[in-house]
């Protein structure tokens, strides 16, 4: 078991290693060519950006079996709608989104709970100064800390968010998602999405406290 989540957490913390060298150019000639029928193209695609999305995915289900899965399923979502990709957005982004929206969707399933389970209005209130008193560096991805300890125990930490919590923390936080991108995504409200957002950000904190006052 130690081994597989070091196995795991050395895949995350290459993924912002790896982003800094695709070429945004380089993939867009790639998906002119996807759009053309080249598979070979998509497959270059999926080499670039497998591990970024694999680390993403894995951040918000916690497994790392389901997270390949999912990975999967989101690749080939992907090359099913690449024709109507428009170069509106870098295509890392566009693909972002939908392996995003296919583990959002997969979670659901999964716990079978709805996009309003949460009370929209509840902790609004708190949730802006909560935001701005929660230290960052906690919930900082984990590639951008050098100890192992650290990470680790980030990681326990999400693992014990319910899934709707670590899904608003890991879009927010970690991938800099905006509120009405969030919400848009889970199909909620953005007050719902402040609220997770809140509750979230405060276990974090509990959980961590003795992280980063010695960070």
């Amino acid at each position: 078991m130690r081994q597989k989540r070091w196995s795991t957490e050395f895949l995350i913390s290459q993924s912002a290693a790896n982003l800094s060298a695709l070429s945004v150019e380089d993939d867009l000639a790639l998906v002119v060519r996807c759009q053309k029928g080249e598979l070979v193209a998509f497959n270059e695609l999926v080499g670039r950006h497998r591990q970024k999305a694999f680390a993403m995915i894995y951040q918000m289900v916690r497994n790392e079996e389901d997270a390949r899965d999912i990975a999967q399923e989101g690749f080939v979502k992907a090359w099913r709608s690449i024709a109507r990709f428009r170069g509106e957005s870098a295509f890392g982004t566009w693909l972002h989104r939908i392996m995003s929206n296919v583990a959002i969707d997969w979670l659901r399933r999964r716990t079978g709970v709805s996009a309003g389970e949460f009370d929209d209005t509840k902790g609004l209130q708190e949730a802006a100064a909560g935001a701005r008193t929660v230290p960052q560096a906690v919930l900082a991805a984990p590639e951008r800390l050098s100890d192992a300890e650290v990470r680790e125990r980030i990681d326990e930490a999400l693992g014990r968010l319910s899934s709707e919590h670590r899904i608003v923390i890991v879009l927010r936080e970690m991938h800099g998602y905006e509120y009405q991108e969030i919400a848009d995504q889970c199909g909620c409200s953005l007050g719902t999405v402040m609220s997770r957002l809140f509750y979230a950000r405060k276990k974090l904190q509990n959980l961590l406290r003795d992280v980063y006052e010695n960070l």
